[in-house]
């Protein structure tokens, strides 16, 4: 049995601090379980030892001469610690905490609730909360809250579970919801999670008979691979998980100033986790409902991504085909076999994909729902539209044709039918009820469905567990990492993690300069190379395309006497000479240790102007050669190595052997690396080459630009 049962299944509820005003926040829990109809033993507590709502109320906990299983904590700050005792004493199995007033308020709240949350976790109690809306278990009427919602409307039972941080977020959602007339298995607000977080949650309801998708909204996750293992399990088990994350993190941004820590400095790794682990980000409650309502219509993901239309319209075909294409669906041209039955039947209409019937249609015997059969008839496609203006308005008039597409519906049980019109109640509980789903606005269900189409993909290509992911990381070896604050001391330490990185030598004079240019052959590069010198080029600390001997020495003089004049404390090491490379396409690899969910490796379109176009993705670390190639696919710029506009094709396999090295590496030191930028990795015809590298240690030493 999952450590969360007893909060959602409790035998019997003790409600500490329990009100005989149904109106307060003591009162509206025992309020809204009594109204219910929960059948569990209630036993309110409270000093007063009153009658309570009609219910024996006890004094204290330990004066209910009953088993408590779980204890419900309504009473002011001073004196939860003390229920917490007593509920532990009594031998409750969990504990909600419904009272604010503790880390997100000051110290000394966050000092009582991590004292609380000990107590609980030597006792092997689970704790909810503390500052938490509470939960509901909708199928046993366990309304375990004080969100006035229920004032006005009753969660009835379904298949949603709804796990959130923000009270507030979940009562809104659940409230709008239930009156789009979805029902719910599971809801909780966890608070301030101070044992208890949205991950485990998730990690249950993955569990849950009663639960076949998942909505669920983050503020914060303190634990990035326990999130990662929860929507990984709930994928696995087919059921969808829907997420959003509020507000944007600054720890990126703070954490190095390169190219890699900028770009990682919003929730793009969100984006990246919620992707690889088979999850759906929604961009709003309505958009996590509208996908919720087109899975729950029909539980089943869309067998592929290709799409039909069937449309009176040609605008809203258009309209609908341009959504679709933004939202990665695709519309196949509609086979020769299916056009032609398409003219057969309507030989008015514009026989492709979108299928425009015209007005026309209606002139003809069944025409809206022979023509929705063709198309299905005749493709593989994992979900046809069909857009019906407002015939749904008129019941009566509908019935036949509404009784036809239910017909064609059952016909092709595996394929996903959606009706785009307006229409009343009654019409969309008759064609729901038979899987067909009904969206009002064209451009929702077109979103709604892509988000689904894109579910399939997701759970077909999920990311490793992490034992996997630590196996394709123990190839490479823990390396010495003295030295890397320096370009020359970062690129030794990636040569050695097997990056390619070309003949280089660091030179203390003029001379030996000049010998490493004719030893490396010209024109060459030469570089300043100082750990307190961070940009190179504020100082003029590269010179480029050096011809002879006699313009290297020059050149190692020039470099030196800038560096002292315009960083006189500078600690100079010396002058870099690499040979000059022309030619090929430069990308960016980097990696950044998000503080959440660990090592991310960067890839995207390199050169000076990165942070401009932040034409880049991301991936956990570390990649095997299968996903280092999905990351290329996520970049615009990746066609730029396939031999755009006449260009010579790039070495792509020398690209995706950089980036899992680079992801091995950052697996291996993931305790020591605070990040890595090498801009730019230069990808030729045969070959890449690393031409400047940045590697940032936790605690600040590095050498960028």
């Amino acid at each position: 049995m999952h450590s969360l049962h007893p909060l959602f299944h409790p035998s019997s509820v003790a409600l500490i601090g329990a009100s005989s005003d149904p109106e307060r926040i003591g009162g509206r829990p025992l309020r809204f379980m009594i109204e219910g109809g929960f059948e569990a033993p209630i036993y309110p507590v409270n000093k007063s030892g009153d009658t309570i709502q009609g219910l024996r109320s006890y004094r204290s906990v330990s004066e209910i001469d009953h088993p408590v299983d779980q204890a419900v904590i309504c009473v002011p700050v001073p004196g939860v610690e003390a229920a917490v005792r007593d509920s532990i004493a009594k031998g409750v199995r969990a504990i909600q905490i419904m009272t604010a007033g503790f880390a997100e308020i000051d110290a000394d709240g966050r000092a009582l609730q991590a004292h609380i949350a000990q107590l609980c976790h030597q006792a092997g109690v689970r704790l909810l909360g503390p500052n938490s809306l509470g939960l509901l278990n909708v199928h046993t009427r366990f309304f375990s809250t004080f969100s006035t919602a229920l004032n006005g409307l009753k969660p009835q039972p379904g298949v949603i579970a709804l796990a959130t941080q923000s009270g507030a977020f979940g009562s809104a959602t659940y409230g709008m919801a239930s009156l789009r007339g979805l029902g719910f298995s599971k809801i909780v607000a966890t608070g301030n999670e101070a044992d208890v977080d949205v991950a485990e949650c998730i990690d249950y309801l993955a569990e849950d008979p009663q639960t076949k998708i998942i909505c669920a909204a983050l503020e914060s996750c303190r634990d990035g691979e326990r999130l990662r293992q929860a929507l990984r399990k709930a994928a696995r088990a087919g059921k969808p998980v829907l997420i959003m994350k509020v507000g944007r993190t600054e720890a990126g941004a703070a954490a190095a100033s390169t190219h890699t820590g900028s770009l990682a400095g919003n929730d793009v790794v969100y984006d990246t986790i919620f992707a690889e682990c088979g999850a759906w980000r929604p961009q709003s409650i309505e958009e996590m409902l509208d996908i919720a309502y087109a899975f729950c219509v029909q539980p089943a993901l869309p067998v592929n991504a290709d799409i039909g239309v069937v449309t009176g319209s040609g605008g809203i075909g258009v309209l609908m085909a341009d959504e679709a294409g933004e939202r990665g669906l695709t519309l196949p041209a509609l086979p020769p076999a299916g056009r032609e039955a398409a003219l057969a039947l309507l030989p008015f209409a514009v026989a492709s994909n979108p299928l425009d019937m015209t007005a026309q249609v209606t002139s003809v015997p069944q025409g809206v729902s022979r023509s929705v059969a063709t198309m299905l008839e005749h493709t593989a496609w994992g979900t046809v539209f069909a857009y019906l203006a407002h015939v749904g308005l008129s019941p009566a008039r509908f019935a036949t044709t509404q009784a036809e597409l239910i017909a064609v519906a059952r016909a092709h049980p595996q394929r996903r039918l959606v009706l785009v019109m307006l229409s009343t109640p009654e019409v969309n509980r008759a064609l729901q009820a038979e899987g067909v789903a009904v969206f009002e606005d064209p451009s929702r269900a077109v979103r709604a469905m892509a988000a689904l189409a894109t579910l399939t993909r997701r759970r077909e290509s999920l990311d490793p567990p992490q034992s996997a992911r630590d196996a394709q990381g123990g190839g490479n070896a823990r390396l010495d990492l003295a030295g890397v604050e320096t370009e020359d001391g970062a690129k030794r330490v990636l040569a050695a993690a097997g990056l390619p990185v070309p003949p280089e030598h660091l030179c203390t004079s003029a001379d030996a300069c000049a010998e490493a240019a004719t030893a490396i052959g010209f024109p060459v590069v030469a570089k300043i190379v100082s750990p307190d010198i961070t940009h190179k080029t504020e100082v003029g600390g590269v010179l480029l395309d050096l011809q002879d001997a006699q313009a290297v020495r020059a050149a190692y003089d020039e470099l030196m006497q800038r560096a002292r004049q315009l960083r006189p404390q500078a600690r100079l090491e010396g002058v870099l000479i690499a040979p000059m490379l022309r030619g090929g396409v430069e990308v960016i690899l980097g990696v950044h240790r998000d503080p959440t969910f660990g090592p991310m490796v960067m890839y995207g379109s390199g050169g000076t102007a990165v942070e401009l176009f932040q034409d880049v993705a991301f991936a956990s670390a570390p990649l095997s050669s299968e996903r280092a190639r999905e990351l290329l696919e996520r970049v615009r710029s990746t066609r730029l190595l396939r031999g755009w506009r006449g260009a010579p094709a790039c070495d792509e396999a020398a690209l995706v052997s950089a980036l899992c090295r680079l992801s091995e590496f950052a697996a291996a030191h993931a305790d020591r690396i605070e990040s890595v930028d090498i801009n730019p990795l230069v990808v030729r015809a045969q070959g890449a080459a690393c031409l400047d590298a940045v590697i940032t240690l936790q605690g600040g030493a590095s050498h960028a630009h």
